[in-house]
Protein backbone atom coordinates (compact mmCIF):
# COMPACT_ATOMS: atom_id res chain seq x y z
CA UNK A 1 0.00 0.00 0.00
CA UNK A 2 2.73 2.19 0.64
CA UNK A 3 4.69 1.53 -2.87
CA UNK A 4 1.51 2.22 -4.31
CA UNK A 5 0.84 5.75 -2.19
CA UNK A 6 4.50 6.34 -3.10
CA UNK A 7 3.68 5.84 -6.77
CA UNK A 8 0.85 7.79 -7.08
CA UNK A 9 2.43 10.90 -5.35
CA UNK A 10 5.02 10.79 -8.59
CA UNK A 11 2.63 10.22 -10.88
CA UNK A 12 0.85 13.36 -9.28
CA UNK A 13 3.95 15.06 -9.11
CA UNK A 14 4.83 14.11 -12.44
CA UNK A 15 1.87 15.45 -13.99
CA UNK A 16 1.87 18.19 -12.34
CA UNK A 17 5.50 19.17 -13.18
CA UNK A 18 5.00 18.66 -17.52
CA UNK A 19 1.64 21.30 -17.47
CA UNK A 20 2.22 23.68 -20.33
CA UNK A 21 3.69 27.12 -19.25
CA UNK A 22 1.94 30.46 -20.09
CA UNK A 23 4.59 32.46 -21.31
CA UNK A 24 2.35 35.34 -21.73
CA UNK A 25 1.53 35.40 -18.36
CA UNK A 26 0.08 38.53 -16.90
CA UNK A 27 2.78 40.44 -15.07
CA UNK A 28 2.74 43.57 -12.73
CA UNK A 29 3.28 47.20 -13.63
CA UNK A 30 5.60 49.01 -11.71
CA UNK A 31 7.65 52.02 -12.51
CA UNK A 32 10.85 52.32 -10.65
CA UNK A 33 11.60 55.60 -11.03
CA UNK A 34 14.75 55.08 -12.88
CA UNK A 35 15.30 56.47 -16.35
CA UNK A 36 16.50 54.51 -19.17
CA UNK A 37 18.03 57.05 -20.91
CA UNK A 38 20.22 58.67 -18.12
CA UNK A 39 23.94 57.15 -18.56
CA UNK A 40 26.79 56.82 -15.63
CA UNK A 41 30.40 58.99 -15.87
CA UNK A 42 33.16 56.53 -15.09
CA UNK A 43 36.67 58.19 -14.80
CA UNK A 44 40.17 56.47 -16.58
CA UNK A 45 41.80 55.39 -13.42
CA UNK A 46 43.24 51.81 -11.75
CA UNK A 47 41.03 48.96 -10.71
CA UNK A 48 40.95 45.50 -9.77
CA UNK A 49 40.18 42.81 -12.33
CA UNK A 50 38.93 39.38 -11.91
CA UNK A 51 38.58 36.88 -9.03
CA UNK A 52 42.22 37.03 -8.10
CA UNK A 53 42.09 41.00 -8.28
CA UNK A 54 44.44 42.06 -10.80
CA UNK A 55 45.63 45.46 -10.84
CA UNK A 56 43.97 47.03 -14.46
CA UNK A 57 44.42 50.48 -15.61
CA UNK A 58 41.83 52.28 -18.19
CA UNK A 59 43.28 55.16 -19.38
CA UNK A 60 40.42 56.96 -20.42
CA UNK A 61 37.16 58.50 -19.08
CA UNK A 62 33.70 56.43 -20.57
CA UNK A 63 29.68 56.53 -19.62
CA UNK A 64 27.78 53.62 -19.59
CA UNK A 65 23.99 53.35 -19.62
CA UNK A 66 22.43 53.51 -16.28
CA UNK A 67 20.48 50.31 -16.83
CA UNK A 68 20.15 47.79 -19.70
CA UNK A 69 18.12 48.69 -23.10
CA UNK A 70 14.39 48.45 -22.42
CA UNK A 71 11.85 46.87 -24.79
CA UNK A 72 11.09 50.01 -25.64
CA UNK A 73 14.22 51.66 -26.21
CA UNK A 74 14.54 48.66 -29.03
CA UNK A 75 11.57 49.03 -30.46
CA UNK A 76 12.12 52.72 -31.15
CA UNK A 77 15.24 52.16 -32.67
CA UNK A 78 14.27 49.49 -34.89
CA UNK A 79 11.33 51.59 -36.83
CA UNK A 80 14.56 54.21 -37.17
CA UNK A 81 16.77 51.52 -38.63
CA UNK A 82 14.07 50.05 -40.83
CA UNK A 83 13.66 53.39 -42.57
CA UNK A 84 16.89 54.39 -42.77
CA UNK A 85 17.91 50.81 -44.56
CA UNK A 86 20.39 50.19 -41.29
CA UNK A 87 18.37 46.69 -40.80
CA UNK A 88 16.34 44.77 -42.87
CA UNK A 89 13.66 41.82 -42.71
CA UNK A 90 13.95 38.79 -43.96
CA UNK A 91 11.28 35.72 -43.09
CA UNK A 92 11.05 35.51 -39.59
CA UNK A 93 14.07 37.56 -38.34
CA UNK A 94 15.54 41.08 -38.38
CA UNK A 95 18.84 40.97 -39.64
CA UNK A 96 21.90 43.32 -40.10
CA UNK A 97 25.00 43.28 -42.23
CA UNK A 98 28.05 42.05 -40.28
CA UNK A 99 31.94 42.72 -41.85
CA UNK A 100 33.11 39.95 -40.50
CA UNK A 101 35.87 38.60 -38.23
CA UNK A 102 39.31 37.97 -39.68
CA UNK A 103 39.87 34.26 -39.66
CA UNK A 104 42.93 32.36 -37.93
CA UNK A 105 41.37 28.48 -38.49
CA UNK A 106 42.22 28.08 -34.78
CA UNK A 107 40.86 24.75 -33.01
CA UNK A 108 36.93 25.25 -32.79
CA UNK A 109 36.92 28.37 -34.50
CA UNK A 110 33.96 28.59 -37.09
CA UNK A 111 34.85 31.06 -39.67
CA UNK A 112 31.83 34.24 -39.17
CA UNK A 113 32.50 36.10 -42.60
CA UNK A 114 31.30 39.30 -44.04
CA UNK A 115 27.43 39.12 -44.33
CA UNK A 116 23.27 39.68 -42.97
CA UNK A 117 23.07 37.88 -40.01
CA UNK A 118 20.17 37.42 -37.22
CA UNK A 119 19.61 40.91 -35.01
CA UNK A 120 15.91 39.43 -33.43
CA UNK A 121 13.86 36.72 -34.30
CA UNK A 122 10.20 37.80 -35.08
CA UNK A 123 8.10 34.11 -34.15
CA UNK A 124 10.00 33.60 -31.11
CA UNK A 125 6.66 34.38 -28.62
CA UNK A 126 8.92 35.28 -25.75
CA UNK A 127 9.81 38.39 -28.15
CA UNK A 128 7.94 41.32 -25.83
CA UNK A 129 7.90 43.42 -29.28
CA UNK A 130 4.89 43.37 -31.86
CA UNK A 131 4.61 44.40 -34.78
CA UNK A 132 1.90 45.08 -37.49
CA UNK A 133 3.82 44.93 -40.97
CA UNK A 134 5.25 48.04 -40.14
CA UNK A 135 5.69 49.64 -36.71
CA UNK A 136 7.72 47.75 -34.10
CA UNK A 137 5.72 48.72 -30.52
CA UNK A 138 7.51 46.86 -27.06
CA UNK A 139 4.47 45.06 -25.36
CA UNK A 140 2.68 47.35 -22.77
CA UNK A 141 3.55 44.87 -19.85
CA UNK A 142 7.13 44.51 -21.14
CA UNK A 143 8.29 47.80 -22.43
CA UNK A 144 10.37 49.06 -19.28
CA UNK A 145 11.89 45.91 -18.74
CA UNK A 146 15.21 44.29 -20.68
CA UNK A 147 15.35 43.82 -24.17
CA UNK A 148 15.92 40.25 -24.45
CA UNK A 149 16.07 37.72 -27.87
CA UNK A 150 18.35 39.69 -29.28
CA UNK A 151 21.72 38.17 -30.77
CA UNK A 152 25.45 39.48 -30.07
CA UNK A 153 25.18 41.28 -33.79
CA UNK A 154 21.67 42.91 -33.15
CA UNK A 155 23.27 44.67 -29.62
CA UNK A 156 26.24 45.47 -31.51
CA UNK A 157 23.97 46.75 -34.32
CA UNK A 158 21.83 49.06 -31.87
CA UNK A 159 24.98 50.46 -30.01
CA UNK A 160 26.45 51.66 -33.26
CA UNK A 161 23.30 53.35 -34.47
CA UNK A 162 23.71 55.71 -32.53
CA UNK A 163 27.55 56.06 -32.55
CA UNK A 164 28.17 53.95 -29.11
CA UNK A 165 29.60 50.46 -28.78
CA UNK A 166 28.91 47.52 -26.47
CA UNK A 167 31.32 47.86 -23.17
CA UNK A 168 34.69 45.69 -23.66
CA UNK A 169 34.57 42.73 -20.57
CA UNK A 170 37.27 45.24 -18.79
CA UNK A 171 35.22 48.16 -19.37
CA UNK A 172 32.28 46.42 -17.74
CA UNK A 173 34.16 45.19 -14.94
CA UNK A 174 34.96 48.46 -13.60
CA UNK A 175 31.50 50.09 -13.91
CA UNK A 176 30.37 46.74 -12.14
CA UNK A 177 33.38 47.20 -9.38
CA UNK A 178 34.35 50.69 -8.62
CA UNK A 179 38.02 51.64 -7.99
CA UNK A 180 38.26 51.18 -4.47
CA UNK A 181 37.75 47.76 -3.32
CA UNK A 182 37.47 44.06 -4.48
CA UNK A 183 34.10 43.42 -3.71
CA UNK A 184 32.77 40.48 -5.64
CA UNK A 185 28.96 41.83 -6.01
CA UNK A 186 28.38 45.37 -7.24
CA UNK A 187 27.07 46.81 -4.15
CA UNK A 188 29.56 45.07 -1.81
CA UNK A 189 30.55 41.82 -0.10
CA UNK A 190 27.65 39.88 0.43
CA UNK A 191 24.33 39.30 -1.51
CA UNK A 192 20.65 38.64 -0.48
CA UNK A 193 17.60 37.19 -2.47
CA UNK A 194 16.50 40.80 -2.56
CA UNK A 195 19.70 42.36 -4.08
CA UNK A 196 18.95 41.19 -7.62
CA UNK A 197 16.48 38.95 -9.98
CA UNK A 198 17.84 35.53 -9.79
CA UNK A 199 16.62 32.17 -9.55
CA UNK A 200 15.88 32.29 -5.62
CA UNK A 201 15.12 36.67 -5.37
CA UNK A 202 11.27 35.58 -5.13
CA UNK A 203 10.21 39.25 -6.77
CA UNK A 204 6.51 39.72 -7.55
CA UNK A 205 8.36 38.68 -11.51
CA UNK A 206 8.65 34.81 -10.53
CA UNK A 207 5.86 32.28 -11.35
CA UNK A 208 7.19 29.32 -11.05
CA UNK A 209 3.63 27.65 -12.20
CA UNK A 210 3.60 29.80 -15.44
CA UNK A 211 7.26 30.52 -16.46
CA UNK A 212 9.42 30.35 -14.32
CA UNK A 213 12.00 33.59 -13.13
CA UNK A 214 11.11 36.21 -15.67
CA UNK A 215 12.76 39.54 -16.10
CA UNK A 216 12.45 42.73 -13.91
CA UNK A 217 12.03 46.22 -14.64
CA UNK A 218 15.28 48.15 -15.07
CA UNK A 219 16.18 49.71 -11.95
CA UNK A 220 13.81 47.64 -10.26
CA UNK A 221 16.30 46.75 -7.01
CA UNK A 222 16.68 50.99 -5.78
CA UNK A 223 15.28 50.30 -2.29
CA UNK A 224 11.86 50.58 -2.96
CA UNK A 225 9.10 48.68 -2.38
CA UNK A 226 6.50 47.20 -4.62
CA UNK A 227 3.83 45.64 -3.31
CA UNK A 228 5.08 44.68 -0.29
CA UNK A 229 8.57 42.97 -1.65
CA UNK A 230 11.14 44.94 -0.41
CA UNK A 231 14.49 45.69 -2.48
CA UNK A 232 18.05 46.86 -1.85
CA UNK A 233 19.42 49.59 -3.53
CA UNK A 234 22.03 47.69 -5.59
CA UNK A 235 23.43 49.70 -8.03
CA UNK A 236 27.22 49.98 -8.31
CA UNK A 237 29.62 52.29 -7.28
CA UNK A 238 28.96 54.44 -10.11
CA UNK A 239 25.29 54.14 -10.22
CA UNK A 240 24.85 51.54 -12.15
CA UNK A 241 21.49 49.29 -12.05
CA UNK A 242 21.17 45.51 -12.78
CA UNK A 243 25.08 44.27 -13.17
CA UNK A 244 24.05 41.59 -11.44
CA UNK A 245 20.78 39.40 -12.10
CA UNK A 246 17.88 39.83 -14.27
CA UNK A 247 19.60 38.98 -17.77
CA UNK A 248 23.24 38.32 -19.32
CA UNK A 249 25.50 41.14 -21.14
CA UNK A 250 26.60 40.88 -23.90
CA UNK A 251 30.27 42.45 -24.54
CA UNK A 252 32.27 43.80 -27.38
CA UNK A 253 35.57 41.39 -27.49
CA UNK A 254 36.66 39.66 -30.60
CA UNK A 255 39.25 37.00 -29.83
CA UNK A 256 41.67 35.70 -31.82
CA UNK A 257 40.74 31.81 -32.65
CA UNK A 258 37.59 32.40 -31.06
CA UNK A 259 34.25 32.98 -32.84
CA UNK A 260 32.07 32.41 -29.07
CA UNK A 261 31.14 36.11 -27.44
CA UNK A 262 31.12 36.78 -23.84
CA UNK A 263 28.62 38.09 -21.48
CA UNK A 264 28.89 39.44 -18.14
CA UNK A 265 26.53 40.02 -15.16
CA UNK A 266 24.54 36.33 -14.38
CA UNK A 267 20.55 36.28 -15.14
CA UNK A 268 17.59 35.77 -13.63
CA UNK A 269 17.78 32.33 -14.02
CA UNK A 270 21.02 31.72 -12.02
CA UNK A 271 22.34 31.56 -8.62
CA UNK A 272 23.75 33.52 -6.07
CA UNK A 273 27.58 32.79 -7.38
CA UNK A 274 26.56 33.11 -11.00
CA UNK A 275 26.41 36.85 -10.31
CA UNK A 276 29.81 37.61 -8.83
CA UNK A 277 31.44 40.31 -11.18
CA UNK A 278 34.55 38.30 -12.43
CA UNK A 279 31.93 35.26 -14.00
CA UNK A 280 31.79 35.14 -17.53
CA UNK A 281 29.17 33.26 -19.76
CA UNK A 282 29.60 32.63 -23.77
CA UNK A 283 27.69 32.02 -26.98
CA UNK A 284 27.75 31.69 -30.42
CA UNK A 285 27.01 35.54 -31.77
CA UNK A 286 23.64 34.50 -33.40
CA UNK A 287 22.13 32.79 -30.56
CA UNK A 288 19.31 34.58 -29.14
CA UNK A 289 17.71 34.06 -25.26
CA UNK A 290 15.30 35.45 -22.90
CA UNK A 291 18.03 35.60 -20.76
CA UNK A 292 20.59 37.71 -22.76
CA UNK A 293 20.25 41.82 -22.97
CA UNK A 294 22.59 44.47 -23.33
CA UNK A 295 23.73 47.78 -22.65
CA UNK A 296 25.83 50.42 -24.60
CA UNK A 297 29.39 52.48 -23.34
CA UNK A 298 30.17 55.64 -25.43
Amino acid sequence: MKKLTLLLISFIFILTACKPVDINAPAPVYDTGIDPNTWAFIPSGEFFSGQFNFETKIDYDYEMMVTHVTNQQFAEYLNEALKDGYIKIEGNEVVGYYPGDEFHDGRHEEEIPAGDYIHIPLDDPILRLDYDGQTFSAQTMWANHPMTMVSWFGAMAYCEFYDWRLPSELEWEKAARGSEDTRPYPWGETIARNNANLITSRDPFEDMSSFGSRTTPVGFYNGKTYDGYVTLDSSSPYGIYDMAGNVWEWTSNVYEEQHYRYLRGGSKDVYENYLRIWVRNSSIPTYTSPAFGFRCVK
